[in-house]
């Protein structure tokens, strides 16, 4: 008698420099839960147990981690005291997945992240040259042709990060975190792009003159990258922006852009569907 394919969903973890999150996909790679917790709370472990008390069993579980192995074995000891024994795939970068080719001079360097990232803005923008910037700890940027071809990328300091570095290495300038930086300017994480209302350009205090200063440094960034790649490829090319800082950067961006907020998971879930 012939089995029946096993219909049982994915549990997919995206393990970034900042934040975990974490899904739960179905046979078809239909995201049906969500969630997210700070390294902290993934440390002492109660909240998120009791997140994932209310998930259904997992066939699996697919996780990309660029936090490091502390982290990696924390999720570890929490998968197998939520589901002992539940099989486990921690992803890296390969030459060719999932429709999208890989020319990183070494394939398996590429972060886990942006490997993910990429499949998944490929499928939900198929046959389209993308522009992938991604708004984290460090920003970064994936030129992927209509083709599915990664051709490179670029990575710079995020928001955040520059904000903390000018606090961190001056005498005078207060150290400012994206949580202190928003209440300033108002703009929640969450905003979907191009909602905010771009303030004043120049800042009359040193705390918005150092959030607005990064923030326009992130677009300006984003927007040479896109220029020079619409000019060089001859067609149009789509910015999919995504990340934590994705809300204060595109109030600063006055090119056109796509929000998308999933895409290591969306990728997570394609590769685990066609394995």
């Amino acid at each position: 008698m012939k089995r029946a394919p096993d219909r049982s969903p994915f549990l997919l973890i995206d393990a970034g420099n900042s934040r975990i999150k974490w899904a739960v996909a179905d046979a078809a790679g239909v995201r049906t839960h969500a969630g997210a917790a700070s390294h902290d709370g993934v440390t002492d472990g109660a909240q998120v147990l009791a997140d994932w008390s209310n998930l259904p069993a997992p066939a699996s579980a697919w996780i990309s981690n660029v936090a490091g192995e502390a982290v990696a074995r924390r999720l570890d000891a929490l998968i197998e005291s939520r589901w002992p024994g539940l099989p486990r795939t921690v992803i890296r970068a390969c030459p060719q997945q999932c429709g999208v080719t890989n020319s990183y001079t070494t394939p398996d360097a590429l972060g886990s992240d942006r490997w993910a990232g990429m499949i998944g803005a490929r499928a939900a923008f198929p046959g389209e040259p993308l522009l992938i910037a991604t708004f984290g700890t460090a920003t970064t940027l994936e030129a992927l042709r209509a083709d599915g071809t990664f051709v490179g990328g670029l990575i710079a300091p995020g928001w955040s990060l520059m904000m903390r570095s000018l606090g961190e290495h001056t005498a005078q300038l207060p150290v400012l975190d994206a949580g202190a930086a928003r209440e300033l300017t108002g703009v929640a994480g969450n905003d979907d792009a191009g909602a905010a209302e771009r303030g004043p350009l120049f800042a009359t205090d040193t705390k918005r003159s150092i959030s607005a200063g990064c923030a326009l440094a992130q677009a300006a960034l984003i927007e040479r990258a896109w220029t020079d790649l619409n000019d060089a490829w001859k067609v149009p090319v789509r910015l999919v922006v995504s990340g934590g800082a994705a809300a204060e950067v595109t109030t600063a961006l006055k090119v056109p852009h796509t929000r998308h907020d999933a895409l290591v998971l969306a990728g997570l879930a394609l590769i685990a569907t066609q394995s």
